[in-house]
């Protein structure tokens, strides 16, 4: 583990129309102490040809699976190549505003926190703004993430040393999810947020938030009994009460802001 360095992990399938802004977000970081692990999950378009050229940046480093594997597994796998002393993550359809990286690192190292967590706003699939921006509460303990997943991914970041290394269990849907109920295994688990919009979420019309209700009730059983190991009783009642949760917190911690 290197102290300083931040491991940012960015799983990638066919995202070569956007994966370009993703990669020169983390480039441009005014925090410079960094390595970017790289895995394509066997992409068919041109992903390979948009990434190539940022390799000769070093702290680049990229993997291929061999066989089409899902973001969970391509998760895993930058996870165990992972050397930094803390865990970021990116996908690579979103963004990063400049201080992203340097704002939270101030912000974890001056409180002694080791999970915290910051605001965003949404995108189109074009990057214009859709004016809405995403908050959070001012902490997330294990009650709270099991009522709803407060916390996005692209805003997230732990330390490894106190956490250890995440490995999460193969679902296709909410394995991002997945990476938080372990994290908050851990006891006392805490994650703090920094009121800030400091990155940019990408809406695509293939997201599981333009599922059908029945589509993503399946998708949050299958996190609660799969990857959770909540009996199927358990794992429906979790399911259902984060829906519900899901409701209020679009009431209380999104809010649109029309030009």
């Amino acid at each position: 583990m290197i102290e300083g360095l931040v491991s940012i992990i960015m799983p990638s399938w066919n995202t070569g129309r956007f994966i370009s802004d993703s990669i020169r977000s983390v480039v441009e970081q005014t925090y410079q102490n960094w390595e970017l692990l790289l895995v394509d999950d066997c992409s068919t378009d041109d992903s390979d040809v948009v990434i190539r050229p940022f390799l000769e940046d070093k702290r680049i480093r990229y993997f291929k699976n061999e066989a089409n594997s899902g973001a969970a597994l391509s998760r895993n796998r930058a996870l165990r190549e992972a050397k930094g002393e803390w865990i970021a993550f990116l996908d690579s359809d979103d963004l990063w505003s400049p201080k992203k990286l340097e704002k939270q690192i101030v912000f974890m190292r001056e409180n002694g926190y080791d999970f915290s967590y910051h605001g965003y706003e949404k995108i189109d699939e074009d990057g214009c703004p859709l004016h809405v921006f995403v908050s959070g509460p001012s902490s997330v303990n294990k009650r709270k993430i099991y009522n709803y997943d407060y916390i996005g991914q692209l805003t997230m970041m732990y330390s490894a040393k106190h956490f250890g290394l995440i490995q999460i269990k193969d679902i296709r849907k909410n394995n991002d999810y997945a990476i938080r109920l372990q994290l908050f295994k851990k006891p006392g688990a805490a994650c703090y947020y920094l009121p800030e919009n400091l990155a940019q979420y990408r809406v695509r019309k293939q997201s599981i938030s333009h599922d059908k209700l029945s589509k993503k009730l399946k998708s949050h059983y299958d996190l609660f009994h799969v990857c959770d190991a909540k009996p199927a009783m358990a794992a429906f009642w979790f399911a259902g009460w984060n829906m519900f949760f899901g409701v209020l917190k679009k009431i209380r911690y999104e809010t649109n802001r029309p030009k």
